[in-house]
């Protein structure tokens, strides 16, 4: 079985460096001119990614381009520039939100490979036989996934997985969190997240603020650590682990490449008992170079106990313990045991409610109540960064270098030099977090070594002796180069070239990218002899031709025609074709659609004599009496899917067929494969939602060809970006959202079962949400009403 590949972000050349010398499989980084979803990180220069790539490739690693945000009419010029600079670049694989990025990179250079980006929320097998359409070979699943659900996901998909395996973790669904654009005009899906899910709310029960104490970020939820889920991920053979990352230094690159290198091989040697206490170590230094505490997140399924504390939104680090006394100024501190795991133990508490976690990721320690993965802390030294935690984080916090450590019972006593913490601030009970360490070092110097080459000489007496070098180059395509020797094999006297002389003559690749994997050896019975200057001048050879032969192969050969033009002309062709121009339209012009998700809303359309009527019931219960009423008032009725589809929840798309909707509209990819899929006499008119996120005409036209009728312009969109679509759309295909209190987190997490009960999922959590209404009030004093959906999301 294959190892997974170890992805590491890179949001700057040190951070690079960091993920190449750690031993990264693959790094993944944005440009500096856009269209990737980091924005605020300082990225690459599109003038050097050459030589960016060719610095990644020489280091035997792989290069993945983030150009993963939606993409503007008026942008589709810059994109096709981007593509063709880095295909030529020597770039691996494209990782893309939109799928325009897909089609146009595919037209321009079809070896590149494609990868879908977590942000285009391809969530189910249906979901990725869409993907599979537009040319991507890789799914990146989104977070909210068990790895029950990956396992389901794999044996339904003919595409690889790559999953997130570390980092922080977005509230809503990938793709799917509308707040920046909502409440500050900056869109999330163009690479400039606010961070809202980062921000203090109050709840609001039942129209009254419910104090909760420090708990005050009720949306921001702990950073991923997926220890437990590995041995699980391996098994079910994913193709890839990410770690996120972007914005972080190289610190926190090199521990986290590092520890989850040493705990994958662990895994796939099935060795996991013996890499134990090496990996208490390496979660130590991955929490202290950045955490805000660590969870599972969602690959145990849904926990909305732990998946979210509330204290913080910020780095903590490690916890060291407690405030026990402050005099003479010192700070004497008291060691903790709690919260030693980091989130990462399955506490005794509630036993019953975390059998199903218990069994689907591996705990260690072997207590009967189920206990975690003990994170070790190390040992304080001068020079550590600490952290004084007064419970008020959106304040400045006192804290900063450790000056000197000295035993105290029960803990130490922390001394801090000048300039230091105002320890006038800090006070008995106050936590504190180990949250730096300056131990380690950092050099621009590559890796060698980290290419296998397989070797083979051969020749005879009076001949020169031949070698080939080959090296495996990139789409799997081979390598290799020849070279001889101006001296002639002649008859030795001894035992003449023995293999372990030629293995480490002309196999030494010392000071190179290459490491000799194999070596075959064909020079005849007889032993025979040369001189080792010859030999050497040999491998010289074959590595000085190599090497650039194994840069170029990463090139990739391109189109040159306008790749948009070409696209939308094939999209056009094929639905026009089709004849399915038209359908869905009446000749009156533009309608007004009300979208309903109750009784009263329906009773006021039917009361208005408007035409048709959109349902999107969060209870499947009473839809089908609301299509039969809305009916039998003379209203053509659509009903909305789900706005997400995960692994076996097909069945909602075939409930909704079965009522035999007018027109469906459809908020998910998996749902636009059923619906536009079902036989001619059984289809509804496909209404492509906001959801889709549609910015640009190349996406619009082929999203048409796949079956939509009509598609509604994504959110992020401004007037002029709406009217720039609509020039190179057919506007009568098109639908707008005139008035509409945008849904913008929509997630996993549940806030009812969270705040309101001690149950881990639907199953435990008594349904507060059926007798109650929440709202998070945030800093402005705006109040934003909590619902949920028929699959138990906000």
């Amino acid at each position: 079985m294959r190892a997974p590949e170890i992805l590491a972000p890179a949001g700057d050349m040190a951070s690079l460096n960091a993920a190449l010398q750690a031993g990264a499989d693959a790094v993944y980084f944005g440009l500096d001119e856009g269209l990737n979803a980091r924005a605020r990180a300082r990225n690459f220069p599109v003038a050097e990614l050459g030589e960016t790539c060719d610095h990644i490739h020489r280091a035997g690693a792989r290069a993945y381009l983030t150009l993963n945000t939606l993409v503007f009419e008026e942008e589709l010029p810059l994109l096709e520039r981007l593509l063709r600079q880095a295909a030529a670049a020597g770039i691996d694989a494209l990782i893309v939100q939109d799928p325009a990025v897909a089609l146009l990179a595919r037209a321009i250079a079809p070896t590149l490979e494609l990868h879908a980006s977590t942000q285009m929320t391809i969530s189910s097998p249906e979901a990725a036989l869409f993907a599979e359409k537009l040319g991507i070979s890789r799914v990146v699943v989104p977070r909210e996934l068990s790895v029950k659900e990956i396992k389901t996901f794999a044996e339904n998909c003919p595409l690889e997985l790559e999953v997130f395996v570390h980092g922080a973790l977005c509230m809503s669904w990938s793709g799917q969190c509308l707040t920046s654009e909502a409440w500050g005009g900056r869109s999330a899906n163009r690479g400039a997240c606010a961070q809202s899910c980062r921000l203090p709310y109050q709840l609001v029960l039942d129209g009254e603020v419910r104090e909760l104490g420090e708990v005050e970020y009720l949306l921001s939820p702990l950073d991923l650590a997926a220890v437990r889920a590995i041995p699980q991920l391996v098994e079910i053979g994913v193709h890839g682990l990410k770690i996120e990352g972007r914005l972080k230094g190289p610190a926190y690159v090199k521990s986290t490449v590092e520890g989850y290198k040493r705990w994958v091989e662990a895994a796939h040697r099935k060795q996991i008992d013996a890499a134990v206490p090496q990996l208490r170590k390496d979660l130590g230094k991955m929490a202290i170079a950045y955490s805000r505490g660590f969870s599972d997140g969602f690959l145990g399924g849904s926990d909305h106990q732990e998946l979210v504390e509330g204290r913080f939104p910020k780095h903590r680090g490690l916890l060291v313990g407690e405030v026990v006394e402050v005099a003479a100024g010192r700070v004497r501190v008291r060691r903790s045991e709690r919260e030693s795991t980091g989130g990462l133990a399955i506490p005794e508490k509630n036993p019953g409610e975390r059998a199903a976690a218990s069994t689907m990721l591996p705990t260690f320690g072997g207590n009967s109540g189920g206990a975690g993965l003990a994170i070790e802390l190390p040992e304080l030294r001068a020079g550590m960064g600490v952290g004084f935690d007064d419970g008020k984080p959106e304040e400045k916090e006192e804290g900063g270098p450790v000056f000197a450590v000295d035993p105290a019972p029960g803990g130490w006593w922390l001394s801090f030099g000048r300039p230091g913490p105002d320890l006038r601030k800090v006070s008995a009970g106050q936590r504190v977090w180990l949250s730096s360490d300056p131990g380690g070092t950092f050099t621009e110097e590559e890796p060698e070594g980290r290419i296998p080459v397989a070797l083979l000489l051969w020749g005879a007496e009076g001949q020169v002796l031949r070698g080939r070098l080959r090296a495996r180059g990139p789409v799997g395509r081979d390598v290799e180069v020849e070279a001889a020797t101006t001296q002639v094999l002649s008859r030795a006297e001894g035992r003449g070239l023995a293999l372990e002389i030629l293995k480490e003559k002309v196999g030494a690749m010392g000071g190179s990218p290459f490491r000799l994997q194999d070596l075959e050896v064909e020079l005849g019975e007889k032993p025979l002899h040369l001189p080792v200057s010859a030999l050497k001048t040999l491998r010289r050879e074959l590595v000085a031709a190599l090497l650039p032969r194994v840069l170029e192969r990463a090139r990739h050969r391109l189109w040159e025609g306008a790749a948009a033009e070409k696209v939308v002309a094939e999209a056009r062709a094929e639905w026009e074709v089709e004849a399915k121009v038209g359908k869905g339209r009446t000749s009156e012009g533009a309608q007004i659609v009300p979208l309903c998700r109750n009784e009263a809303q329906l009773e006021a359309v039917i009361a208005a004599k408007l035409p048709e009527v959109e349902l999107d019931w969060m209870e499947l219960v009473g839809l089908r009496q609301a299509v039969e009423r809305a009916r039998g008032a003379g209203l053509r009725v659509g009903i909305a899917t789900v706005r997400v589809q995960k692994p076996g929840e097909d069945g909602y798309d075939r409930r909704i067929a079965a009522l035999q909707p007018d027109s469906v509209i459809v908020r998910h990819w998996g749902g636009l494969v059923h619906f536009a899929g079902l036989p001619a006499g059984q289809r509804p008119v496909v209404h492509g939602d906001f959801s889709l996120n549609v910015t640009n005409s190349v996406t619009a036209h082929r999203l048409l060809a796949m079956g939509a009728d009509t598609l509604t312009a994504a959110h992020d969109l401004d007037e002029k970006q709406l009217h720039a679509l609509l020039r190179r759309v057919p506007a009568e295909r098109i639908t707008v959202a005139l008035h509409h209190h945008i849904s913008t987190f929509h997630t996993e997490h549940c806030v009812y079962a969270h705040l309101l009960s001690k149950g881990r999922d639907w199953r435990s959590c008594g349904r507060p949400c059926e007798k109650h209404q929440l709202s998070l009030r945030d800093i402005n004093g705006l109040e934003h009403p909590v619902i949920v959906d028929v699959g138990c999301r906000n």
